[in-house]
């Protein structure tokens, strides 16, 4: 216990020492606005200490869509903090998204009514009082047999009942911060703890939780602690706050079978293919690395550059073989005639060695007139 507390005050102290503006605004723009908050009842609160956070529209670029965040009910990071929701507000160019966080007071938020003790000014849900969170049962789904530090207080909300989800633009909430609300903001302040951001997460990688795909109105609208997308208790939608549909010119999602990586390294090398498709040329290759059914004269395909022989589609064009009269000498393309093959062993066989000419006789003389012949 005291090793909780202890690591519990030394995360408060540093966070507390960062300064509120690091946790103002997101530096992101869009060009059109969210949709309208959809319509969903509040999950059972799980257990003493857990306050709720109301759902909001994020933004995701890898798909270029709002995706639904559900409500939740999350534990406080720290006795005496509450919780400031997020909302977006129309920056001049674009709207912009300002992220919620922990503080002792509440903040601006855009003058969003989401419900359940906000009602686009402070927080009517409940207060910290000795060291507990009491709820108020009025604006709060509790279980009065399990938490019992409840009250009952009617809310009268002065503000215009509508489910639009942005301050300013055409058509948001008509709301600008209090003196109060302005010195709020500048106070020190806790951002979303990581149960948060990983109840966030979920809901980016979940395809459903798109407004392009769910119109307005999620399957899973609030859940009754983090990222418990697959509880029983996960709340769906009862209705969207409005029809919704994506604008057209929202960035279009090219077809799978044509898409590349979603997002490659940038140092990442892009493959080469075999041969170029002919819906991408590429002006700046030399028109011979162009794939074509020509065969192109005088230069086999084996010695053209970056086009392996074995992906070509016309045979290897051999050199013509001269007439027999035009042959220096005999090119084999095939097997020899019967007397090349008798006369390759003469040539190859060694010759024998020089015979020396035997001298040659001299004829017998003719016997001289004064010796008689030999008898």
């Amino acid at each position: 216990m005291h090793i909780r507390v202890i690591r519990t005050l030394w995360f408060a102290v540093v966070m507390l020492s960062l300064s509120a503006a690091s946790f103002a605004q997101i530096g992101i723009s869009i060009s059109f606005a969210p949709p309208e908050l959809p319509v969903y009842e509040q999950p059972l609160c799980p257990g003493d200490g857990y306050l709720w956070t109301p759902g909001y529209w994020a933004y995701a670029n890898d798909f270029d869509d709002y995706y639904w965040v559900p409500g939740t009910w999350v534990m406080a990071p720290e006795v005496g903090l509450l919780w400031t929701p997020a909302y977006w507000g129309w920056g001049g160019n674009g709207y912009v998204f300002y992220d919620g966080y922990w503080g002792p007071h509440v903040g601006f938020y855009g003058g969003i009514s989401y419900g359940y003790g906000y009602y686009g000014e402070g927080y009517e849900g409940g207060r910290w009082d000795n060291g507990h969170f009491f709820y108020n049962r009025s604006v709060n789904n509790v279980n009065v047999t399990i938490i019992h530090n409840v009250y009952n207080t009617t809310v009268i909300n002065s503000t215009t009942v509508n489910r639009v989800s942005f301050n300013g633009g055409n058509g948001g909430i008509n709301a600008r911060p209090t003196p109060q609300q302005e010195a709020v903001g500048r106070e020190k302040h806790i951002p979303a703890v990581a149960v948060q951001t990983q109840h966030a997460q979920a809901a980016h990688t979940n395809p459903e939780q798109r407004a392009s795909v769910n119109r307005g109105k999620p399957a899973v609208a609030a859940t009754p602690k983090p990222g418990a997308f697959s509880d029983r208790a996960v709340v769906p939608a009862k209705a969207a706050g409005a029809p919704y549909n994506p604008p057209a010119n929202r960035a279009a999602v090219p077809p799978v079978a044509n898409a590349p990586a979603a997002h490659p390294a940038n140092n990442a090398p892009v493959p080469n293919p075999p041969a170029q498709s002919n819906n991408r040329p590429e002006t700046n290759r030399p028109p011979t690395e162009q794939p074509n059914n020509r065969v192109e004269p005088n230069r086999p395909p084996a010695t053209e550059p970056n086009r392996p022989v074995s992906n070509r589609n016309e045979p290897v064009q051999r050199p013509e073989t001269p007439p027999p009269s035009d042959r220096s000498q005999p090119q084999h393309t095939s097997a020899p005639p019967a007397e090349a093959q008798h006369a390759a062993p003469e040539q190859q066989r060694p010759q024998p060695a020089a015979r020396v000419p035997e001298e040659k006789k001299q004829p017998a003389e003719p016997p001289k007139r004064d010796e008689k012949p030999p008898q």
